[in-house]
C-alpha cells in the first residue's frame, strides 16, 4: 500500500464516527508517528510505498480508532503546552482548555509565589507544565489513583522536573502544609451530561476522573475550597477548571467562603471554564 491508499482507508472507515476532516487529521497523526514523517511530507509523498510492517501498524491503529479508542491512548503519547506526555487508560487525555488554564496561571503568578499544589493531577500535565515554566516553584501534586500517579511520575521524569507526588483523597486529606497557589481540574461532569459526550471518552477514559453525581456535582469544589481556606497563604491563588453549566454555583461557593478578587474566564470556545480567586493579604 502507499500513503494515499492508507489515507483513503482511514477516511472511509472513520468519517461516520469522527467526520472526514478529523479522520484525515487522525491519519496524519498516526502516519507521522509510525513513519516519522512531517505533515508536509505526508501530503507531498502520497505515492510513497509503505512497508508491510508499517502498514500493518497503521491498520491496527485504524482498528482501534474504529472502536472509539482515543488516538493518544493508542499511540501512548500526546503533547500538552508543547511538552511530551505519556498517557494510557488510567489518565484523562489532556484537553486544550486545560492548556488555557495553565497559560492563565503562568501569566498571572509572580516570582514571589513559591509553593504550588495540584489537586487531582492525573497525567501530571498541569503540575509538570507549571514547574517547567515557573522553575522557582516548589510543586506538589495529589491524586487518589496510584495508577494515575505512576503515569504522572513517568511524565515528570520524561520532562526532567521534580514534583512531590502524594497519593490521597482530597475529600478526606488534611495537612499542615501551606501553599501560595492551589490549582485543580477535578471531576465535574454530571451523569445527566453523558449523552453529550463522544463514546471514545465514555468507553476509554477513567470515569473516576470525569464524573460526579447529579445530586452533588460540586462536591470536589466545596472540599477544595475548604482545603484552600485552611492551607492557602495570605494573598494566595486558587485556580479551578469548571463545568460551564455550573459556573454561577461554583462562583457562589467561593463568595460564601470569602475569597476575594474572584475572576471568571471563558475558554477559546466562549464557554465559562475557569475561575481564579484570591485569599486576603
Amino acid at each position: 500500500m502507499n500513503i494515499k491508499e492508507l489515507e483513503k482507508e482511514y477516511i472511509q472507515s472513520l468519517s461516520d464516527l469522527y467526520g472526514a476532516d478529523e479522520a484525515k487529521a487522525l491519519f496524519i497523526l498516526s502516519t507521522s508517528n509510525i513513519l516519522k514523517l512531517t505533515q508536509s511530507e505526508i501530503l507531498l509523498k502520497q505515492d510513497r510505498a509503505v512497508a508491510v510492517k508499517e502498514s500493518n501498524k497503521l491498520l491496527k491503529i485504524l482498528e482501534d480508532l474504529k472502536k472509539g479508542k482515543p488516538i493518544q491512548h493508542i499511540l501512548g503519547e500526546t503533547l500538552f503546552y508543547r511538552l511530551p506526555f505519556n498517557v494510557n487508560e488510567n489518565v484523562l487525555v489532556p484537553r486544550p482548555e486545560t492548556e488555557e488554564l495553565v497559560d492563565w496561571i503562568i501569566n498571572e503568578v509572580k516570582d514571589s509565589k513559591k509553593t504550588l499544589l495540584d489537586i487531582g493531577t492525573g497525567s501530571g500535565c498541569i503540575a509538570i507544565t507549571l514547574k517547567k515554566n515557573l522553575q522557582h516553584l516548589d510543586v506538589s501534586a495529589i491524586d487518589i489513583s496510584d495508577k494515575a500517579l505512576s503515569v504522572a511520575k513517568d511524565n515528570a521524569t520524561l520532562n526532567k522536573v521534580e514534583i512531590n507526588f502524594i497519593e490521597t483523597d482530597i475529600l478526606t486529606y488534611s495537612t499542615n502544609e501551606s501553599y501560595d497557589i492551589i490549582v485543580s481540574n477535578p471531576p465535574y461532569i454530571r451523569e445527566l451530561e453523558k449523552a453529550e459526550m463522544h463514546k471514545n471518552v465514555l468507553e476509554h477514559e477513567p470515569h473516576q476522573a470525569l464524573f460526579v453525581s447529579d445530586e452533588n456535582p460540586l462536591v470536589f469544589y466545596e472540599a477544595i475550597a475548604n482545603f484552600a481556606v485552611k492551607n492557602l497563604n495570605p494573598n494566595g491563588y486558587l485556580f479551578f477548571e469548571i463545568n460551564e453549566y455550573l459556573w454561577a454555583e461554583t462562583l457562589q461557593i467561593l463568595i460564601d467562603k470569602q475569597f476575594k478578587n474572584i475572576e471568571l474566564k471563558k475558554d477559546m470556545q466562549g464557554k465559562d471554564r475557569m475561575i481564579m480567586a484570591r485569599t486576603n493579604p
